[in-house]
Order: structure tokens, then C-alpha cells, then sequence
């Protein structure tokens, strides 16, 4: 019975895609752009399961091009990903709810793509063969973006997805199709003024972000999103600009480095510690476009501090 099933949902699931696409549906949320000479786009897809899922089979697999060819079609109000491995194949669909477009954001109580009722999104995740009759999942949309005609052309995306019943073992698994990181992630230790002694992680399913260039030859990144908002400000020594593949020692010294991490209301007085510029893109204007830096700072002469890693589009 699974595999007679399984035909008929990928002949309907082809024809739901084809529909969405002739509808026209608009672009969605822009995602950062990459300086000309910037960064490469990552195209991959990554699955993880337990024993039980009847799609994952208990296995894990990680497929990136080129040594996996993956494809992508369809536009926003639905999108679809083909893997082919050297021995396998996979075959992933996240659609927006019936009229609306897939922006950033998180996707709850997702049911079968193609027979997806209501108001609910859809999700179908299948391979080599095997694919689910009644989906129960969810997706996390980190980035997508479109082009003029309104085809997909940068995903970044990840989900849940449970077989045939909402108490099934899940199948877990991320996909990205020329897609640049964007992300914000800090530990605070306990007695940390700025931190409060959290750690937390920022996406694009849940924070917005924002890098532009600051005074004295540095860069200011900003988030926004969990009830948080935050900004870092990285500063090379006078008369010097960043430079990727550097670490910079901050000591308050006038003239030297500077590093200021503040937000949710706190800011550090006579901020000490280290940055890592571990990749920096511009424009040939000089415009920020793309930033990689790891830090970790100490207020006013303490020892409680926080670490932290930035990553946008770089």
C-alpha cells in the first residue's frame, strides 16, 4: 500500500508546484547581498534520523554540491529540492500556506505539501522511495529570496517532519541552495553585566539583522528578534581598517582596538578582550557587505564576560 501511495503523491505533488508557479506569486524577504569578489554560496542538504522514521531509515546523510547534484524549482508560495547522492536520492517541498508566500520565519503544524488544508503549510520530505502518506512537522524559513520573474534563487531552510501520525519518530534535516550565512550566537558567564549569564542564538526565522560601516575604520552589526536586540561594534586601531585573518587585542588603550557588544538596555564600561576577523567582504565602493568575526569581552576589569560569533554573509 506504501508504495502504490507513494506514486500518486509525487504525480499530485509535481502538479501542486506547477500550479503555484503559474500563479505568479511575488518575491519574498530580501536576504544580504555578497560583495563582488565575496563569499561562495553554500548548496547542501543534511538529514538526520532515528530508528523507527520509515523515511530516514535510523540514518544520516550530508550531500553538497558539486559532488551532489541538487536542484531547485518553483517560487515562493511553494518550493521544491531534488538531491541526487552517487546511491540515493531526495526529494524535499515547503509551501506557504494556500495564498500567501514563504517569508523568514517559523512554520508550525505543517501538513502533506500537496494535500495541506486550511490555513496550515506544507511539508513532504521523501527518499529513496520511501515517502509518507499524512505528514505532521515543521519548517524554519532562515532565508529566501526571488528573482524578477519570482523563481526561488537562495534558500536556506530546515524541518521536522513525522510519518503518519504526530507521535511517529521525526526526521530532521537542513537544506540550502546558494545560500550565505546569517547568523548571531553568544554565552555569557554568570555574574557577566551585559549578557546576564544566557546564551542564545539568532536566525533569520526568528531575528532580522542588520552591518554597516562605523567610525574609526569599523563595522557595526545589529540584531533584533527573541525579545533581544543587540549590536556590536568592531574597531580597528587609529588609522588602520579590519583586515580578515586577524585577531585584535582590546585593552582600552587610546589609539588601539575597540570592541563594544551592548543591548537589551546594558552596555560594558572600559571594555577589554580579543576579536577575530575571520573574513570581511566590501564593495569596490568600500561598503560592508559580508562579516565573520568571533569576540569575547570583559567589562571594567573583570573576569565574568561573553563570547560571541557573528556571521553575515560571510
Amino acid at each position: 500500500m506504501r508504495t502504490r501511495l507513494k506514486r500518486w503523491r509525487r504525480s499530485v505533488g509535481s502538479a501542486a508546484i506547477a500550479l503555484c508557479a503559474a500563479a505568479g506569486l511575488g518575491g519574498a524577504s530580501a536576504t544580504p547581498a555578497a560583495a563582488a569578489a565575496g563569499p561562495t554560496p553554500v548548496t547542501s542538504y543534511t538529514y538526520t534520523s532515528v530508528a523507527g522514521d520509515y523515511i530516514g531509515q535510523g540514518k544520516a546523510g550530508t550531500y553538497r554540491e558539486p559532488t551532489a547534484k541538487i536542484t531547485l524549482t518553483g517560487d515562493a508560495g511553494a518550493v521544491r529540492v531534488r538531491v541526487q547522492g552517487t546511491d540515493d536520492s531526495w526529494d524535499v517541498e515547503l509551501a506557504a500556506p494556500k495564498g500567501e508566500q514563504l517569508r523568514p520565519g517559523i512554520y508550525r503544524d505543517a501538513e502533506r505539501a500537496a494535500f495541506r488544508t486550511g490555513r496550515s503549510p506544507g511539508l513532504d520530505v521523501g527518499g529513496n522511495g520511501r515517502g509518507c502518506n499524512e505528514v505532521y512537522g515543521r519548517f524554519s524559513v532562515n532565508q529566501i529570496a526571488t528573482d524578477a520573474s519570482g523563481a526561488v534563487t537562495l534558500l536556506d531552510a530546515s524541518y521536522t517532519q513525522k510519518c503518519e501520525s504526530a507521535t511517529a519518530q521525526p526526521l530532521k534535516g537542513t537544506v540550502k541552495y546558494r545560500a550565505l550565512p546569517l547568523s548571531y550566537t553568544y554565552e555569557s558567564d554568570a555574574g557577566d553585566w551585559v549578557g546576564q549569564g544566557k546564551s542564545v542564538t539568532h536566525t533569520g526565522a526568528t531575528s532580522t539583522f542588520r552591518l554597516s560601516d562605523s567610525y574609526g575604520g569599523g563595522v557595526s552589526f545589529g540584531v533584533e528578534g527573541k525579545r533581544e536586540y543587540w549590536t556590536a561594534e568592531f574597531r580597528p586601531p587609529t588609522g588602520e581598517r579590519l583586515t580578515a585573518g586577524r585577531t585584535y587585542q582590546v585593552t582600552g588603550a587610546e589609539g588601539g582596538a575597540g570592541l563594544e557588544v551592548y543591548g537589551n538596555g546594558r552596555a560594558c564600561g572600559n571594555a577589554t578582550g580579543e576579536f577575530t576577523v575571520d573574513r570581511l567582504h566590501f564593495t569596490e565602493e568600500g561598503k560592508v557587505t559580508g562579516l565573520s568575526v568571533r569576540y569575547r569581552q570583559v567589562c571594567g576589569g573583570g573576569t565574568a564576560g561573553m563570547s560571541g560569533t557573528v556571521r553575515y554573509a560571510a
